[in-house]
C-alpha cells in the first residue's frame, strides 16, 4: 500500500507510478488513518517537502497511523530541490512506533510553492524528463527490497526554520487568503483542501486556521481568487501535475 499527501498532484502522480510498477494500491494519508493496514507487507509514504521539512499535516497523520511492524517500509519525497528534514522527521515518528524505515529517496518535481515568490512552477517542467529515470530506479530498488536511506540525515537549518518562533513568521509568507471580490462561491477550494480548512459562508469562501500550505486552493481556483502575500494570482502560473485533474484532488469524506 502506498500512502500519499498531495496539494498540486505531484506526490499523487508519483504514488500512482510507483504503485503500478510495484503492484500496490494507493490511498491518501487521510483515509489511511482509519484503514486496516495490518495485512500489508509493504507500506510506502509519498509526500512533498514544505519549508525544509515534511508538511505538518503529514507528521500529524503518520503519528495517527496504525502500521504493521513487519512490513517493508519506504518513503519517497517529491521536492523542488532539497529534502532537508522531510525524511528525518517522519523517520523519527516511525521509530516511536517501533517501525524501521527500510528505504527512502527523492524525486525532483516542479515547485508549486514557487508562485508565492513570483515564479512560475510551469517553467520547471524540464524536471519531468530529467528525473523520469529516477522513478524507474526507485521502483527497481523497491522491488528488490533494498535497504538504502538516501537523504535521511538531520538538517539543523531545517530544524531552526521549523521551530515555533521562526515558523510562525515563515508561515505567513505563503499563507493563502481569499480575495472576496474575485470569489464567486463555486466551492472548488472547499473540495480540494485536504484539511477541510475552507467553507462557504454567504456564497463566499472563508478560511479557518488549519492550513498546511499545500496551495491546492490557489492552483485549482479558476477565478484566481486565492492569493498569497496579497499578490495577484496569474492563471499562467497556476500549476498541477499534468496527469492529475480536479476530480483526482477532491477530498474524500
Amino acid at each position: 500500500m502506498i500512502l500519499y499527501f498531495s496539494g498540486s498532484g505531484n506526490s499523487l502522480a508519483i504514488a500512482r507510478q510507483l504503485a503500478e510498477k510495484l503492484g500496490e494500491r494507493v490511498l491518501s494519508l487521510y483515509d489511511a488513518v482509519n484503514a486496516d493496514l495490518q495485512g500489508e507487507t509493504c507500506i510506502g509514504l509519498v509526500y512533498p517537502t514544505y519549508w525544509l521539512d515534511a508538511p505538518v499535516a503529514v507528521k500529524q497523520l503518520v503519528a495517527q497511523l496504525v502500521l504493521p511492524k513487519n512490513a517493508y517500509t519506504f518513503i519517497v519525497i517529491t521536492c523542488g530541490a532539497q529534502t532537508n528534514n522531510a525524511v528525518w522527521s517522519v523517520r523519527k515518528i516511525l521509530e516511536q512506533k517501533d517501525i524501521q524505515l527500510d528505504y527512502c529517496h527523492k524525486i525532483r518535481m516542479p515547485d508549486s510553492s514557487a508562485i508565492a515568490f513570483g515564479r512560475n512552477p510551469n517553467n520547471q517542467a524540464w524536471k519531468f524528463d530529467k528525473f523520469a529515470s529516477r522513478v524507474d530506479l526507485i521502483a527497481k530498488e523497491l522491488l528488490d527490497k533494498r535497504h538504502r536511506l538516501h537523504f535521511s540525515w538531520f538538517d539543523p537549518f531545517g530544524w531552526i526554520l521549523n521551530t515555533k518562533k521562526v515558523s510562525q513568521k515563515v508561515y505567513r509568507l505563503t499563507l493563502p487568503a481569499i480575495n472576496s471580490e474575485k470569489c464567486i462561491g463555486c466551492g472548488v477550494c472547499t473540495k480540494v483542501c485536504p484539511q477541510a480548512n475552507i467553507s462557504l459562508i454567504d456564497n463566499k469562501a472563508v478560511m479557518d486556521n488549519r492550513c498546511t500550505l499545500c496551495l491546492a486552493c490557489l492552483h485549482f481556483c479558476a477565478q484566481q481568487a486565492v492569493e498569497v502575500g496579497g499578490k495577484t494570482t496569474i492563471p499562467e502560473r497556476q500549476y498541477h501535475h499534468p496527469s492529475v485533474n480536479l476530480k483526482d484532488m477532491v477530498r474524500r469524506g
